[in-house]
């Protein structure tokens, strides 16, 4: 392997010219730049990453925490961060929670351990005295997707409320009434703000939401199947399942298709977080998508913003319904473009039922809720 004095050498400079063409110091002549760029090419030569960090107390890394490595969202979230810090000059190491606090902790402080530059967290809940410790010490951090309440640092999120009121007014256009949701955990800020939003698009049309057509998740596609069986098992269930994350939504298909049911014809499904295995799926999905692409980058973006020192600020971005025909919608010879939010469908006004309200703004973070046993 190549050493530095291998590149001087080579480049006919000394080991210190070497140094400060590495080190992107501007007192080198172009002339000398270029013989020490073309010797470090032509002998491989890789700097110590190791050494390099102990003298600039950087070491051009960001970590990394996503919830579950197994949901599609995550490893397209994943894949945009690395991304976009590999654009802008810094490498990735990637830690799985699996939706566990424990092993949330554990992976921050791994991280810390390796003396990160900074550091992105997609919470499994909102109770981590660590994380409140890590931001006040002054370690550069971002959340991403989730956010926990009273630590105080960028967060980069999608905002579902306008897209779930979209798919509430386009289920009741297709004339389903009876409207159930399987929850993601109460512990979460997505959990909460997605049955809260469900909650509110229903009142807007006037439907009842009892406790029954409420099912408590966890975000994995097991707990989405046992919630399924329950509605089955109702004595009036309902017309259709909505689930608050993609793997629930595929737990719920496995539940509908185990009792022999078909979607849409016995019991339409629609999902949040739209993926590309709901347009292979019989019949394709109904969902709501994030721009998941653009989190990651903003997220990247934001935390090399605070290891640089400037001062980012919190990004939202509109959820959008992209319709399919999973929830009784009209046989097309193609599948729709993603929309964007779509304006809601006046309903019928019978007496009892109020006038459809203005499309609400996004909302804060929601305070916990009990769990409801469906």
């Amino acid at each position: 392997m190549a050493s530095i004095k291998d590149v001087a050498a080579e480049a006919g400079v000394s080991v210190a010219t070497v140094s400060r063409v590495l080190n992107d110091h501007p007192s080198v002549s172009a002339d000398a730049r270029t013989r020490v760029l073309a010797a470090v090419e032509v002998l491989g030569y890789r700097p110590n990453a190791v050494a390099r960090s102990l003298r600039t107390d950087q070491t051009r890394t960001l970590g990394l925490v996503i919830s579950d490595v197994l949901n599609p969202y995550f490893t397209q979230l994943a894949r945009a961060v690395e991304e976009q810090a590999r654009a802008l000059g810094y490498s990735v190491i990637i830690g799985n929670a699996d939706e566990r606090p424990d092993l949330q902790d554990h992976h921050v402080r791994t991280l810390l351990d390796r003396r990160i530059d900074g550091l992105l967290v997609s919470p499994t809940d909102g109770g981590s005295p660590l994380m409140l410790d890590a931001a006040r010490g002054g370690t550069p951090m971002v959340f991403v997707d989730r956010w926990i309440e009273g630590v105080v640092v960028p967060v980069v999120r999608s905002d579902g409320s306008a897209a779930i009121h979209d798919l509430v007014a386009h289920l009741y256009g297709l004339g389903h009434r009876r409207l159930a949701i399987i929850a993601g955990p109460a512990a979460t800020t997505t959990g909460r703000e997605r049955v809260e939003a469900f909650r509110q698009a229903m009142a807007a049309y006037g439907l009842p939401l009892p406790d029954a057509y409420i099912g408590q998740g966890d975000f994995q596609a097991e707990s989405g199947r046992r919630a399924t069986e329950r509605f089955l098992d109702l004595n009036e269930p309902p017309e259709v399942v909505f689930a608050a994350d993609n793997l629930m939504a595929l737990g719920a298909l496995d539940a509908i298709r185990a009792r022999g049911l078909r979607v849409p014809d016995d019991i339409a499904l629609a999902a949040f977080d739209d993926i590309p295995w709901f347009v292979h799926t019989d019949p394709p999905i109904t969902a709501i998508a994030q721009s998941t692409g653009e989190l990651g980058h903003a997220a990247v973006r934001a935390l090399v913003d605070c290891i640089e020192g400037r001062s980012p600020k919190s990004v939202t971005l509109p959820a959008r319904l992209v319709v399919r025909r999973s929830c009784g919608e009209p046989a097309l010879h193609e599948l729709p473009a993603p929309l964007g939010p779509r304006a809601p469908q006046e309903p019928p006004a019978p007496q009892e039922q109020p006038a459809l309200p203005e499309q609400p703004a996004p909302m804060e973070p929601f305070p916990a809720m009990n769990r409801s046993q469906s």
